[in-house]
C-alpha cells in the first residue's frame, strides 16, 4: 500500500503542477486574448468575471457528482477539458468562440480544483501527516513555468495557439497517464477515536463558515498581488515598467519556497502556529507595501506576502477535511467556492478604493481582512487530526509498516 500512496501522491502533485501552468498561461495572456478577439475594455471584465462564477458552479456540481462518481474520475476527465479549453481560447477567431472556450474552462476548472483538493485531503489522511502544502507547491511551480512560457510567447510575438499548443500536447497525455495512479480516499470512514463534525457525517455550514471566510480573505490578498502589484509599483512607487513586472514573479517564487517547507513547519509546530505566523507575515507584507518609500521596499513587501499567504489556502482545505472527516469531499467542494468569491471581490475592491481614496490606503484593506484569520486560527486544530509537534498520528496500515513516507 505504501507504493500505492507514493504513486498517488506523485501523480496528484503532477496534476497540481499542470493546472498551475495552465491557469498561468491563461491569465498572463489576457491582453493577447483581448487583442485577438477585439474584446473592448468595457466587455473584458464580464468575460473575466464569468470564469470564476462558472468555476463556482462547477465546484457546487462536484459536491453532488462525488456522491456517485469518485473524485479521481472527475479529475481524470476535467483536466483534459481545461487544457483543451485553454487551446480553444487561443485558437478561435470570434467572440462567441471565446465565450464557449472560457465557459468550458470555468466549469471544468471548478470540478478540477475541487477534486484535486479532495484527493489531497484524503491522501493526507492516509499519510497521517501534513503533505497538503507540497501539492500546492507543485501548483506554484507550474504557475512559474506557465508565466515564463507566456512571457516567451509575448516577447517573440507568437500567436496564442502557437504558445498553447506545445503545452497542451505535452500535458494532456501526461496527465491522462498519471491519472492511472490517483488514490481515492474513503471520506465516509472516520479514524478510530476521531470525532465527527457537529451534525454527524454531514457538513454543517455554520462550522465551515470560519474556514470559508479565511479562504475568501486569502484569495482577496492573492488577487490584490496578481492584479495590482505591477500598477502599484509603477504608478505609486515610481518604478520603471520593466521593474514593475518583477513583484509578481518574486511573489510566486516565495510562494513556492514557503509551500515547499511549510509541511515541515506544520509537522513540527502544528497547523495553528503555522497559520498564525503566515497571517502575521502576510499582514506585515501589506503594511510594508502600503508605507514603502520606493520600489525596492515595495518588492520586499510583496516578498513577505508570498511567504505569508502561501500557507493559508492549503491549510484551510486540510482543516476542512479534519473538521468533517466523514464528509470531507463535500466540505472541500463547498469551501472551494470561496476561492472564486475572493478572486471576484479582491481586484475590484482594491481598484475602487484606489480610485476613490488612494492605492496606499487600499492596500491596508486586504491587510485587515487577512488579519481576521487570527480570530479563527483555532479552526485549524479540530479534533485529533492535527499534525506535527506531538500531534502527528502514528503510521496507519495504509502507509505501511516501517515506511519513511514521502
Amino acid at each position: 500500500m505504501t507504493d500505492v500512496l507514493r504513486r498517488g501522491r506523485a501523480s496528484l502533485a503532477f496534476s497540481f503542477f499542470a493546472q498551475g501552468a495552465t491557469f498561468a498561461l491563461l491569465v498572463t495572456r489576457i491582453p493577447g486574448i483581448q487583442d485577438r478577439y477585439g474584446v473592448s475594455d468595457a466587455l473584458l471584465p464580464l468575460f473575466l468575471a464569468a470564469v470564476p462564477i462558472l468555476a463556482g458552479v462547477g465546484s457546487v456540481s462536484t459536491e453532488q457528482l462525488v456522491k456517485r462518481i469518485r473524485p479521481s474520475r472527475l479529475l481524470r476527465w476535467s483536466q483534459p477539458v481545461v487544457l483543451l479549453a485553454l487551446l480553444g481560447a487561443g485558437a478561435g477567431g470570434r467572440i462567441a468562440e471565446l465565450a464557449v472556450a472560457l465557459g468550458a474552462f470555468g466549469l471544468a476548472v471548478g470540478a478540477l480544483d475541487a477534486s484535486m483538493n479532495m484527493l489531497g485531503v484524503s491522501l493526507q489522511r492516509s499519510y497521517g501527516r501534513s503533505i497538503m502544502l507540497s501539492f500546492h507547491a507543485a501548483y506554484s511551480l507550474g504557475g512559474i513555468l506557465g508565466a515564463s512560457l507566456a512571457w516567451v510567447g509575448a516577447h517573440w510575438h507568437l500567436a496564442l495557439w502557437v504558445s498553447y499548443l506545445p503545452v497542451v500536447v505535452v500535458l494532456l497525455p501526461a496527465t491522462l497517464v498519471g491519472s492511472r495512479w490517483y488514490v481515492d480516499g474513503e471520506p465516509g470512514a472516520v479514524a478510530a477515536g476521531q470525532e465527527q463534525g457537529a451534525g454527524g457525517a454531514g457538513v454543517v455550514f455554520k462550522l465551515l463558515l470560519p474556514l470559508c471566510l479565511v479562504m475568501t480573505f486569502a484569495y482577496i490578498g492573492d488577487s490584490t498581488v496578481s492584479n495590482w502589484s505591477a500598477k502599484y509599483l509603477k504608478d505609486v512607487l515610481g518604478s520603471s515598467e520593466q521593474l514593475a513586472t518583477v513583484p509578481y514573479n518574486v511573489y510566486m517564487v516565495t510562494t513556492l519556497l514557503g509551500r515547499a517547507i511549510g509541511d515541515f513547519g506544520v509537522r513540527r509546530f502544528g497547523a495553528v502556529a503555522v497559520v498564525r505566523l503566515g497571517t502575521l507575515v502576510a499582514a506585515a507584507g501589506f503594511a510594508v507595501v502600503a508605507s514603502a518609500p520606493g520600489a525596492w521596499v515595495g518588492m520586499l513587501g510583496f516578498t513577505l506576502l508570498g511567504l505569508g499567504l502561501c500557507v493559508l489556502v492549503p491549510q484551510t482545505f486540510a482543516a476542512a477535511g479534519r473538521l468533517f472527516p466523514g464528509a470531507s469531499d463535500a466540505a472541500v467542494a463547498r469551501l472551494n467556492i470561496f476561492n472564486y468569491v475572493g478572486f471576484l471581490v479582491g481586484s475590484p475592491l482594491v481598484g475602487a478604493l484606489g480610485e476613490a481614496w488612494s492605492y496606499r490606503g487600499a492596500m491596508l484593506v486586504p491587510m485587515v481582512l487577512v488579519l481576521v484569520t487570527l480570530v479563527y486560527a483555532r479552526s485549524f486544530a479540530v479534533g485529533t487530526g492535527r499534525y506535527g509537534g506531538g500531534h502527528e498520528r502514528p503510521r496507519t496500515a495504509d502507509v505501511g509498516r516501517g515506511s519513511n513516507g514521502l
